[in-house]
């Protein structure tokens, strides 16, 4: 059936239908969930966190290459990771939705299901949102997460001189999977899935990012538009420089294999990978990397620097040069 002939309030009643199927034990907190002018819920004594993130068709994706279940996911996860960056634990999401007379009603309500699937991953209620016409799909996805200590909230603007550099995981990898969907690149679907996976269903790293505030880090962010270009995001507004060393970038297994020479780029600048970028004394490090269940990597130093330049080197100390730019919409 397609959302014309439903209609806009048969269509919203379906998704009020499904997010109440997926959590009928309601968390008492909530006063007012999806149905209402507005969400409603009783804060406890915390922190607010809120992020926003939109996707939208042929800018961040394209529907022949990523199915709505994992749409979904990924419309929620880019959110997560968000609240993640800052130490956070992520709490309510509402969703927009603009969408063609022609989309079929199943079709959102797949999409509803990958956002659903990755809700009760980590607890994350759906208590809202909106849905509008438009000539292509668009989704905006808000998030509300709490820190529960003020003290301990992770930023972008506490890089201190003398601190490592470290990110959580591989780098590369939904760069990888984006060439590969673009391009048809015939790689063996062992060698394309976990690249494609990488690109479409993303992992944020909610209980990483809640062990770095608690281990002593006070500097993150998140990689989506590349390791060099939030490099330079935290250089900026720590007002500090970095040393990155390039040969100890965490290149992903698999993008080295499929892409060889270009797998470090990709690495540097590919964007959407999700992990943690961070700093911290070394002490602090090498007890986190003893925490984490994910691999740590340090892979540079904070500097002082009144330009708040990002220098990369090679091995050898010889200034690298990369051939990726990172994520930037109007440039």
């Amino acid at each position: 059936m397609k959302i014309s002939e439903l209609g806009e309030f048969g269509l919203i009643d379906t998704l009020v239908d499904l997010i109440k199927q997926d959590d009928p034990e309601s968390d008492p907190n909530i006063l007012i969930d999806a149905g209402d002018d507005t969400a409603a819920w009783q804060s406890d004594a915390a922190v607010n966190l809120t992020t926003v993130d939109c996707l939208v068709e042929n800018i961040h994706f394209n529907l022949d290459k990523i199915s709505w279940q994992e749409l979904g996911w990924k419309a929620l996860a880019v959110s997560l990771s968000d609240i993640a960056a800052m130490g956070g634990i992520p709490k309510y999401a509402l969703f927009s939705l603009a969408l063609p007379q022609k989309t079929n009603v199943e079709d959102v309500a797949e999409l509803y299901k990958g956002i659903l699937e990755l809700g009760q991953k980590y607890n994350v209620k759906v208590i809202g949102g909106n849905i509008s016409k438009a000539p292509v799909l668009f989704i905006d996805s808000i998030v509300y997460g709490v820190v529960e200590d003020p003290s301990i909230m992770l930023t972008r603007s506490a890089a201190m001189p003398g601190d490592e550099i470290a990110v959580t995981g591989f780098l590369g990898a939904a760069a990888g999977g984006l060439q590969i969907t673009k391009k048809n690149l015939p790689f063996s679907n062992e060698l394309k899935a976990p690249l494609i996976n990488a690109l479409n269903k993303p992992s944020p790293r909610i209980r990483e990012g809640k062990k770095l505030a608690a281990g002593g880090v006070k500097c993150a962010m998140d990689i989506s538009d590349g390791l060099t270009s939030d490099l330079a995001h935290i250089c900026r507004a720590s007002r500090v420089g970095a040393v990155l060393n390039v040969d100890t970038v965490p290149v992903h297994p698999a993008v080295k294999t499929a892409f060889c020479d270009n797998a470090l780029d990709m690495a540097l600048s590919g964007g959407e990978d999700y992990e943690l970028l961070f700093t911290a004394g070394h002490d602090i490090m090498e007890d986190i990397k003893k925490q984490l269940d994910c691999p740590v990597t340090v892979i540079g130093k904070i500097v002082a620097d009144d330009n708040h330049q990002v220098i990369l080197l090679d091995g050898s100390e010889k200034i690298y040069k990369s051939s990726g730019k990172g994520w930037n919409h109007f440039g």
